[in-house]
């Protein structure tokens, strides 16, 4: 059973999930992208040797839930848009990168292996919002109150081709079966700690969105 259905019809997109690359610092402004790295100094996180960087998870972390375990108080969800290829046609969704934040002091790849990604159920056809992708808005809520937490233009983020080009160049494979998370926007305020959040994707040309919305549950380690 396929993981996603094209928002405007339900049609189920085959898509045969075999790797996930997670894409950092990608911003366009590279003021922007070195705050949000000054903000994860802040919380003891290091910065890249090299921007953009990529990360692999595992295929099994990806869900499209609305509830996921953690171990640990310390983790986060970050707003992103998550491209695949489905029988030669790019398609574009929301997900959400959860990431144990007190691990990746230590280890951003293992930090990133032990939370689950996100994603929205729905997808749109890149081809139909790539006219006017500068129009789509990517946002993110922190906690039961909705507490904005991210907001920003979908293309303050390298183009979503783009990235697909840089990973498949850096990876040295193609694209089939990848699903790749494209990194994230600077927070509109501090780190969260949230047990619920959400993220939309809005394309503010035609009124419509994509998003997803998920309560984080907590299992506190014993030692």
């Amino acid at each position: 059973m396929s993981m996603f259905s094209e928002a405007d019809s339900g049609k189920p997109v085959p898509f045969d999930l075999r790797g996930v690359v997670l894409a950092g610092y990608t911003g366009r402004d590279q003021e922007s992208v070195k705050r949000h790295i000054e903000e994860l100094a802040e919380h003891g996180v290091p910065g890249p040797e090299r921007v953009p960087t990529f990360y692999s998870a595992t295929p099994n972390m990806v869900v499209a839930a609305d509830s996921i375990d953690v171990l640990g108080s310390e983790s986060s969800g970050e707003a992103e848009f998550i491209l695949f290829y489905a029988d030669g046609e790019l398609y574009v969704g929301a997900g959400s990168d959860h990431t144990d934040r007190a691990l990746e002091r230590d280890s951003i790849t293992h930090a990133k292996q032990l939370c689950p990604k996100v994603v929205s159920s729905e997808v749109w056809r890149y081809a139909d919002v790539k006219p006017h992708w500068d129009q789509v808005t990517l946002r993110s809520f922190a906690g039961e109150e909705r507490t904005l937490y991210q907001e920003g233009p979908a293309a303050d983020m390298l183009d979503p081709e783009d990235i697909l080009a840089r990973v498949a160049k850096r990876t040295g494979r193609g694209l089939d079966g990848v699903l790749v998370f494209s990194g994230t926007l600077p927070l509109a305020g501090e780190l969260t700690y949230a047990d619920r959040f959400e993220v939309e994707l809005r394309d503010e040309t035609s009124g419509e969105s994509l998003s997803l919305h998920y309560r984080v549950n907590v299992t506190e380690p014993l030692d």
